[in-house]
């Protein structure tokens, strides 16, 4: 769905949006642009709140009824919290609960006054970045494959809008940056939601190949046969089982001309896992055209920052396949030999996910890359472990970890670090080949991230396994396009630190 984000200086009761967006404290402390609107109506939404129709809970909202004397046609009242607990996850809740009403109401055009809202440590132009970003996400849809699809009349016109022009200047740099970051959001849900017939290891490619319009990006796949000569035969053993051909797809986007030392994200894209010989239960098997997510956030995320021609250089690797049952699969006990040289023995051929992405990190080496950070949907005891809120966090770096989980809480796309000890690495010993794909029942998320590690000892490194964060099961089922958020934010942050330094 398109939308159109702009900044405006106004005031709320004479902006003539659809729809305008005020916000209040509690019960009686309004912010600037709700007082506007209550005094220019009489008093209507004092009314309002008196007779409870405002929630104390925070994101709860209401909708003014028509009144004279302000030039929208509808004011929509969302609840704060106290003024003096209003913090980043009240900020959230907020407009998240705002753009969900926005986006059942479906009018042409929206204002959001943010002017003063405030929350510690961060500054309006984050506030303002933020509400593209929740807007966009609520206001997506995926209709493309349904017969009637459900498209609105007219382009979503979303404004910023704060009191003072200078206010205005400040925001437009971030609206421009969350509108990037959506962007990219949106890409990678999209590939996610489009199933396994279409989005194939060769249509992730050709998306790939599609960002060779944004300046400095370059697009190199690599097809089985130039592969098998790298050695990548832990690769080409998941793809063995199927009829569509395994793809490495390595974009580069040069930004920084002085030639620095790139981050490389790599994602794991499986674009349907039927768990091949070890085949995976019947029961919501369809949700495996979402194994690829890691990839496709891997391609958001190099989309917005091409979008940003940001200055900086950034490699995206993605490693994709299918994993599926057939007589030249791979079977439980066979024994592969990675790029790096390892010998693998394949315990399990539903753990394939990390047979890709060994081979893929081991090739990312040759661009000498000053940071690696890898996300898979790897295992389902991630989702055991820590749920749907948190992707799980594994690095041979304290420093690189911590400036991932500082870039999640900055982009509300968290991360939460786990344990990568030797003593886990015991798990992967086999009686045949170096290094089994399984560890057992025990810490499965652990020990996957910890065979990963095998292939990573020579750069700086960072696993997120984004099974539980990756899409949403059930009746909102379908991809979250996460990590884009975390990945945007990590390389910004990076470009602040050099910055500084």
């Amino acid at each position: 769905m398109p939308i159109k984000y702009t900044t405006r200086s106004t005031g709320a009761s004479v902006c003539a949006s659809g729809y305008v967006v005020v916000g209040v404290y509690g019960n009686k402390d309004f912010t600037l642009s709700a007082s506007d609107i209550n005094d220019k109506t009489d008093g209507a939404l004092a009314a309002l709140i008196a007779n409870r129709d405002l929630k104390n809970e925070v994101g709860s909202c209401v909708l003014l009824p028509l009144a004279s004397g302000i030039k929208a046609r509808r004011v929509v009242v969302v609840q704060l919290g106290p003024r003096k607990k209003f913090d980043q996850a009240n900020l959230n809740k907020a407009i998240n609960g705002a753009a969900a009403m926005i986006a059942r109401l479906e009018p042409d055009s929206i204002a959001v006054f943010i002017g003063d809202m405030a929350i510690e440590s961060r500054s309006t132009a984050y506030l303002a970045r933020r509400v593209v970003e929740i807007f966009s996400a609520h206001l997506y849809k995926f209709d493309q494959l349904k017969k009637e699809q459900k498209k609105s009349r007219r382009q979503w016109q979303v404004q910023i809008a704060v009191d003072s022009r200078a206010a205005q200047k400040e925001l437009q740099q971030a609206v421009e940056t969350g509108k990037a970051v959506a962007e990219g959001v949106c890409l990678a849900r999209d590939l996610g939601n489009l199933p396994g017939n279409i989005c194939t290891p060769t249509y992730l490619a050709n998306t790939a190949k599609d960002l060779e319009t944004h300046d400095n990006m370059s697009v190199q796949v690599l097809e089985e046969d130039e592969m098998a000569e790298l050695g990548m035969h832990s690769l080409l053993s998941v793809s063995r089982g199927s009829r569509e051909p395994a793809k490495l797809i390595i974009m580069n986007y040069t930004g920084d001309a002085s030639g620095s030392a790139p981050i490389a994200l790599v994602g794991k894209g499986l674009t349907f896992d039927a768990g091949g010989i070890s085949i995976k239960p019947a029961g919501a098997m369809d949700e495996m055209k979402f194994d690829m997510c890691g990839a496709a956030g891997v391609i958001g995320a190099m989309q917005a920052i091409a979008s940003l021609k940001l200055p900086v250089n950034v490699l995206g690797a993605v490693a994709s396949s299918e994993n599926l049952p057939d007589g030249a699969a791979n079977k439980p006990g066979d024994i592969v030999t990675s790029m790096a040289g390892l010998t693998i023995e394949i315990l399990n051929t539903d753990a394939e996910g990390r047979l890709i992405l060994c081979d893929a990190l081991t090739y990312i080496a040759r661009f000498k890359p000053q940071t690696v950070i890898d996300a898979a949907t790897l295992t389902g005891a991630c989702v055991i472990a820590l749920g749907k809120h948190c992707s799980g966090l594994f690095s041979n770096s304290d420093e690189l970890a911590e400036e991932i989980i500082t870039a999640g809480e900055m982009s509300d796309d968290r991360a939460w670090r786990m344990p990568l000890w030797e003593e886990y690495q015991a798990q992967l010993k086999s009686n045949f080949a170096d290094v089994a794909n399984i560890g057992g029942r025990d810490a499965g998320a652990v020990t996957a991230a910890c065979f990963l590690a095998r292939f990573t000892e020579d750069y700086r490194w960072a696993h997120l396994d984004i099974a539980g964060t990756a899409w949403n099961t059930g009746s909102k089922k379908g991809a979250t396009g996460r990590p884009v958020g975390l990945f945007v934010q990590y390389v910004l942050n990076h470009l602040n630190r050099d910055s500084q330094s």
